[in-house]
């Protein structure tokens, strides 16, 4: 039987939520960058974000106890794993063998404690790179990563096609980790968008469509802005996931230019989660 949408728990954002070419373009030039977090929140009225700074350096325990207090009830942040728990974890140059990252877990860990003791923590996410690809060296350790975590909601991104296996998805549910649903370029190589649910949550992220994936520059690679049918046609996709997951969260991340939170105030509207559009959010998607 399927779920009406009004009984799903649905978390609508961006990845990450303070770039400079957003003011002026989703934001108001002049809101100072201490309050963007409760623009973001209250004014928009988004219900999540995912935390993309903590993959640059690790979350601060300050930075998270500071920024809780901030959004409203009900919130949640997802977090994205920092870069030595997923990209820089290799000892060899022929990656045959993966550093001890215990260590570099357990500071992550202290970081996010004060988003969890408030019930406002998601799901954490490990994003691996392209180059990361399945073998017995990356299962293990994809094992460590799940018992580091153990007390943590536990999402995997993978970046490379060679992990659309049936075994793959059997082991993810197996460990209860759950697998992030991404829109990217179809490009050979690239992963798929799979409409796959191997724990209780659903996640998806949708990074844009631009063919110079693999040749442009970080803001540009990201330089996408999906049109209404395109949104339409990835939640036709994901529809089942919406009706089996306990909490289902859809994140933006072609961010360049604001098009991630004009995106993400679209699929709300789509979804029946925004009906009558405030002040704030109709200049956000009048914005150029």
């Amino acid at each position: 039987m399927e779920r009406k949408l009004s009984s799903m728990e649905i978390f609508v954002g961006t990845s990450g939520y303070q770039f400079e070419d957003w003011f002026g373009t989703v934001y108001p030039e002049s809101l100072r960058r201490k309050d963007v977090l409760e623009y973001y929140s209250h004014e928009l009225g988004f219900n999540c974000v995912e935390l993309n700074y903590t993959y640059y350096r690790l979350p601060s325990f300050f930075t998270s106890r500071a920024i809780v207090k901030k959004v409203p009830e009900g919130f949640k942040f997802a977090v994205r794993s920092y870069r030595e728990m997923t990209h820089d974890i290799w000892q060899d140059e022929e990656r045959k063998k993966i550093k001890d990252t215990s260590d570099i877990f357990d500071l992550f860990i202290e970081g996010i404690l004060p988003l969890k003791e408030e019930g406002k923590l998601g799901p954490v996410l490990l994003q691996f790179p392209y180059s990361f690809w399945p073998s017995e060296e990356t299962l293990r350790y994809l094992e460590f990563c799940k018992e580091k975590l153990s007390d943590f909601d536990v999402v995997v991104e993978f970046r490379n096609r060679a992990w659309v296996k049936k075994d793959i998805f059997d082991f993810l549910k197996k460990f209860n980790l759950g697998y992030c649903i991404v829109d990217e370029p179809k490009i050979r190589g690239l992963h798929p968008l799979v409409p796959a649910l191997t724990s209780k949550t659903g996640y998806i992220r949708l990074h844009g469509r631009n063919p110079r994936w693999f040749e442009a520059e970080k803001e540009e690679r990201y330089n996408y802005f999906y049109n209404e049918q395109e949104l339409r046609e990835v939640l036709s996709k994901v529809k089942k996931v919406f009706e089996e997951a306990e909490k289902t969260y859809i994140f933006f991340n072609n961010c360049t230019g604001g098009s991630a939170l004009k995106n993400a105030l679209m699929l709300k509207r789509i979804l029946g989660l925004l009906k009558d559009l405030n002040s704030a959010q109709k200049k956000a998607l009048s914005m150029p």
